[in-house]
């Protein structure tokens, strides 16, 4: 915490409790920053001021503010325009940072893979391109002849950078493509095994990662599968993929996502959405919520807009309603497609996975077949690729009754009795 900011919202919704917990929301992304808050200035207005964000007298006591706190920046809860920036640095004579530029210092920060830090990359700088301002001698043509005589103006400075910020978004989207494509192999490749996958979705820090990480010990996936968890604001950027191992031998996919927040910058949904279509291959969606948030039922609302707006469609989903020891709500507890759990304390996790299976599995047929004591390698595959219910020695051979896959039932007919 070695910078200081002022933090300032107007609220146009007159929901005075959405627009507090917005402001507390931007604190918490300034802490993830490293940035606290020296204050905080809020207003009360029909709609936006156009050309300076606040009324003209809050803007006068926003720059005593800065002047008397002494602060490294301004927040603002909204993303302002290209003239908001201007006009309100040029007034307050102090750095000006929107709630878009904090998520993307934020997403730029944490991101580890080259996909991510690509997908960061790309966000960065279509924001920046609209707000690339010509002052003074970026304004000047640029020489187009020899000799002391400007010949033919040239582009400007400012249409320079325009152009190369242009193509460097085309040269790194270029690259993402190949990324992309090599997840779509190996998403062809896990659909020609038929292992069912299960995304996590939800709002950030409702505790996916903990979930995921807690669904892999329970089912002694390894430690080495584990993926990072903490208690903070966007842990996760990386879609990681794990294999979950049923003892009844059955097998899933587990994918955890990215987070997603109010007022999600547009641009990061745009670089992000490679990403996310892997929620949208999705054989089902596990929603988790913060039921201990007062606000869960909004992240909810905002969870499902994201993903309606990047074409997830017609996939089922089962609501799990994290954190319920700290909501003192009785748990673990099924209700018909919501489970109520403590992924930290480990309980439900049992009720969530019997509900996964229940959705993913209930294409799976019960069969009872008997299998000569010469074809013993069919035994074999059942025992590993299916829930073996019953086993019975019979003299004509081995008889069992399996749940299994309707391709494997449909492969083995001919022992089926």
């Amino acid at each position: 915490m070695n910078k200081k900011a002022i933090l300032v919202g107007v609220n146009t919704s007159r929901k005075e409790t959405d627009f507090e917990y917005s402001m507390e929301e931007l604190e918490n992304l300034a802490a993830a920053c490293g940035i606290q808050s020296a204050g905080k200035l809020t207003q009360n207005l029909d709609r936006i001021v156009q050309g300076y964000y606040l009324g003209k007298g809050k803007l006068e006591d926003l720059k005593k503010m800065v002047e008397d706190a002494e602060v490294d920046a301004v927040i603002f809860d909204d993303e302002l325009t290209p003239s908001q920036i201007r006009n309100i640095e040029e007034t307050i004579e102090c750095e000006v940072v929107d709630r878009t530029m904090l998520i993307l210092e934020i997403f730029a920060r944490r991101a580890k893979t080259r996909e991510s830090k690509l997908q960061v990359e790309v966000a960065r700088l279509r924001y920046m391109l609209p707000r690339l301002i010509g002052s003074r001698e970026s304004l000047g043509r640029q020489g187009g002849g020899s000799g002391l005589t400007n010949r033919g103006s040239g582009e400007t400075k400012l249409e320079t950078d325009r152009r190369k910020i242009e193509e460097q978004i085309t040269k790194l989207n270029r690259e993402l493509d190949n990324l992309v494509n090599q997840r779509r192999t190996q998403r062809k490749q896990r659909e020609k095994n038929n292992i069912p996958v299960v995304s996590l979705v939800g709002y950030t820090n409702a505790g996916k990662s903990t979930i995921m990480n807690a669904v892999l010990d329970a089912h002694n996936s390894g430690i080495e599968k584990q993926v990072f968890e903490k208690d903070m604001l966007f842990a996760t950027l990386e879609t990681s993929v794990r294999k979950v191992e049923l003892e009844t031998n059955q097998t899933f996919l587990l994918t955890d996502t990215v987070g997603f927040i109010n007022k999600l910058p547009h641009h990061l949904v745009k670089a992000f959405r490679s990403t996310l279509e892997e929620v949208l291959e999705a054989d089902l969606l596990v929603h988790v919520l913060d039921v201990s948030n007062p606000h869960h039922e909004e992240h909810l609302n905002l969870t499902n807009r994201i993903l309606e707006e990047i074409g997830v469609d017609g996939i089922p989903v089962i609501y799990a309603y994290n954190k319920s020891d700290l909501a003192d709500i009785a748990y673990p507890d099924v209700k018909e497609n919501e489970v109520y759990l403590s992924a930290r304390k480990k309980e439900g996790l049992n009720e969530l996975t019997e509900l996964i299976k229940a959705v993913i599995f209930k294409s799976y047929k019960t069969c009872e077949l008997l299998i000569p004591y010469t074809d013993g390698q069919v035994v074999a595959y059942f025992n590993e690729h299916a829930n073996v219910l019953d086993e019975i020695y019979e003299e004509e051979g081995t008889r069992l009754v399996v749940k299994c896959k309707n391709a494997d039932a449909e492969k083995y007919e001919k022992y089926l009795i």
